[in-house]
Order: C-alpha cells, then sequence, then structure tokens
C-alpha cells in the first residue's frame, strides 16, 4: 500500500498586516513515506529520490553553521539553502545533490 502525500506551504503574517494563505502541492497519491537522516560529508553529496516521491523537504539541525547547496547535478551552480531553516522543493528527477561546505551529521531529508 503507498502512502497518500498532502505537501502545503503555507504563509502566514501577523502584527501591522493579518494574513495567510495556503499554497498546496497537488496530491500524491503513491509518496514514499521516507523519513531520512542524512550524514553528508564536505562537498557534493548525490541523493536518490525514493520511488513515487514528488517532494523533499530538507531540514538543517538547529544550530546548522555548514552550508549547504542543493544542486541538479554536481556541476550546476547551485541554490544556497537557509542554514537552519527547512526548504520544500518539488522533485522531477531521480537524483539531487546537497553540496556541504564540511561534513554535516542529522540533516533530516522527508520526501512526500
Amino acid at each position: 500500500m503507498a502512502v497518500i502525500s498532502n505537501r502545503s506551504v503555507v504563509i502566514t503574517w501577523t502584527g501591522d498586516v493579518e494574513y495567510t494563505q495556503e499554497f498546496p502541492a497537488a496530491v500524491n497519491a503513491t509518496g514514499s513515506g521516507k523519513n531520512d537522516l542524512a550524514n553528508l560529508s564536505s562537498g557534493a553529496n548525490t541523493i536518490t529520490i525514493p520511488t513515487g516521491a514528488k517532494a523533499v523537504t530538507i531540514i538543517p539541525p538547529s544550530g546548522n553553521t555548514v552550508a549547504l547547496t542543493l544542486k541538479g547535478i554536481a556541476g550546476d551552480t547551485g541554490v544556497s539553502l537557509h542554514l537552519t531553516d527547512p526548504s520544500s522543493v518539488a522533485l522531477t528527477s531521480t537524483t539531487f545533490v546537497l553540496n556541504a561546505a564540511s561534513a554535516l551529521t542529522g540533516l533530516r531529508l522527508i520526501y512526500s
């Protein structure tokens, strides 16, 4: 039996401006439900996407100081990720690369 995944991004402002907006992704009826705790080596780390996954949420460990760059392949310039905030990314390939400025332990990857 597959895992059904409902993923969304919610933006909420409070204070001088009160606003909430939700941006739901398409329901993935064949999600993997995989939740990995990864250790990265310094440099390019190729990550294999589990079968059925259409997105990954990358959660650095709290207090992280290691720079992370998300890439399609090792040679890409990539996009720098926040040191401690989670990043949710929709996927269309079978692998992606996380480049770490130095070794990093305790990076959480949640696939949906």
